[in-house]
């Protein structure tokens, strides 16, 4: 009998569970963990953490604190499921401010010690803007791994490469949402999703000029999205398609395999070349904002439920 799809997946590609939901992490045993403000308020919903949340609450000493508090305790839980990375996310209130998200992340990595969890296991996300990426610059020369996320460009991810990030996550799902949108008549199958298209042209520049940057497809709107991305460094992946993918059986054919470096990478934009062809890139720039927007108004969700709590 054939293996199911997520077990050929797991000879070829690090899989990732997109989640921070502690039963589904422990079904599906990936070997790392990702997480965002969509996702921390999903797991700090759940009716078990409700007086644990409560006390955090109360014993932090402002919202930000709670937050923190919050995301690291879950965090920390998902660490002793996973032997790999886990993935934390600065607040996106902090996308633009370099300095705030330095101080943010040094923040989170402490937290993280006191709860037993050395840094080499946790991977700061922090979006993909000019100011994110000089932050996360700086985090990796001290020592503190970066997730670079909100990345829809050849550009942001050339930028990414050039600051020695550890990973970045180009997220393939929210591509195919906006040529969806511009033009809902075409096909976009297989080879022919622009989301697929860009993490390919990523890893090919990465693995082609020698950077060691690790590549991780995430945003998945459908299996074949992941298929065509097998054997990618990593991709993170729902549980829904976790799932699917565990069901199916069939063979999965490898797509993205390791380059030799050939040749040496052009030299790393400036700022004002960065924000041009950003500026340049209409469906980059609107997703970029549109996931910041978002995040953050995940976090100001899970900011009020802090808040009742805190005061009841």
């Amino acid at each position: 009998m054939a293996d199911d799809l997520l077990s050929q997946l797991k000879r070829m590609t690090t899989v990732v569970a997109d989640t921070g939901d502690l039963e589904t992490i422990r079904r599906f045993s990936p070997t790392d963990a990702t997480t965002n403000p969509s996702l921390i308020l999903q797991a700090a919903q759940q009716e078990g953490r409700r007086a644990r949340l409560a006390e955090i609450a109360r014993h932090a000493t402002d919202i930000d604190d709670a937050l923190d508090a919050v995301a690291v305790e879950i965090g920390s839980e998902i660490s002793a499921l996973v032997p790999g990375y886990v993935s934390t996310e600065v607040s996106a209130r902090l996308s633009f401010d370099t300095e705030a998200t330095l101080v943010r992340a040094r923040s989170l990595i402490e937290r993280y010690g006191r709860h037993g969890v050395g840094p080499e296991r946790i991977l700061i996300k922090v979006a993909a803007t000019w100011e994110g990426i000089q932050a996360a610059r700086v985090l990796e020369r001290e020592g503190i791994h970066t997730n670079l996320t909100l990345l829809f460009s050849f550009t942001q991810a050339r930028a990414c490469a050039d600051a020695g990030v550890t990973l970045v996550s180009p997220f393939v799902g929210r591509i195919l949402d906006w040529h969806k949108a511009q033009d809902p008549e075409a096909d976009f199958e297989d080879d022919r999703d622009p989301g697929v298209q860009s993490v390919r042209r990523i890893y090919e520049h990465f693995k082609g000029h020698g950077f060691d940057t690790i590549v991780m497809g995430a945003s998945f709107r459908n299996s074949g999205e992941i298929k065509a991305l097998a054997g990618c460094d990593r991709l993170t992946i729902s549980p829904a398609l976790l799932g699917e993918l565990a069901e199916t059986e069939g063979a999965l054919e490898r797509r993205l395999a390791p380059l030799d470096a050939e040749t040496r990478p052009p030299e790393p934009q400036d700022e004002a070349e960065f924000r041009w062809a950003l500026n340049e890139d209409a469906m980059a720039t609107e997703k970029l904002a549109e996931g910041i927007r978002k995040f953050m108004a995940d976090q100001r969700r899970l900011e009020a439920l802090l808040g009742e709590l805190r005061q009841a």
